[in-house]
């Protein structure tokens, strides 16, 4: 079993069910689904950047990315309905938990000048994001071996109905929050 797993069923949800007086404990939120994405607008141009973008989501989260097709033309953009636009992996179970343990423990850690995730990335209904900036903080991958620094996005969903149930629900599971001010 994942260790955040273990952490979650035998800690964090005991402290969650006490905090918040839940008479069940289905109420107790958790992590449903971590989705992984990378959007690449300069793979209209050239297709090789959108398979170095694929390959380096496969090695960071250990399972094969989805390309993403534009829904709609931009012209502007000089873009087309259905043209490949990006990829993402969406995470759950067993690889869910682990890639949030390497996220948390080792990759957050090595991001230059780091101060913590600010707390104000919910959207209302306790499902937390974030950006990176490069693809080198997860040690999966090799400076030597990338072709172009890209960022991704990454969402954690849970099940929790309020931004303050997923804050304290993250916080537990040891996410870094930003000291305020």
């Amino acid at each position: 079993m994942a260790r955040l797993k273990d952490i979650y069923t035998n800690e964090v949800a005991g402290a969650l069910k006490e905090q918040f007086q839940y008479k069940n404990v289905m109420q107790i939120p958790k992590i449903t689904k971590i989705v992984v994405s990378m959007g690449l607008g300069a793979a209209i141009a050239d297709s090789k950047i959108l398979d170095g973008a694929v390959n380096d989501l496969q090695r960071i989260t250990g399972q094969k990315p989805v390309i993403t097709k534009a829904t709609k033309s931009i012209s502007n953009f000089k873009l087309r309905e259905g043209y490949k636009v990006g990829a993402k992996v969406t995470l759950r179970g067993a690889i869910m938990y682990e890639f949030l343990d390497r996220l948390l423990n080792i990759a957050l850690p090595r991001v230059r000048d780091f101060q913590g995730v600010p707390e104000e990335s919910f959207d209302g209904r306790g499902n937390f994001s974030m950006g990176l900036k490069e693809q080198l903080v997860f040690p999966e991958i090799a400076y030597d071996q990338i072709d172009k620094i890209r960022g991704m996005n990454i969402c954690i969903c849970t099940s929790a109905n309020t931004d303050e149930e997923g804050r304290e629900l993250l916080r537990k599971m040891g996410m870094p929050f930003a000291k305020k001010n």
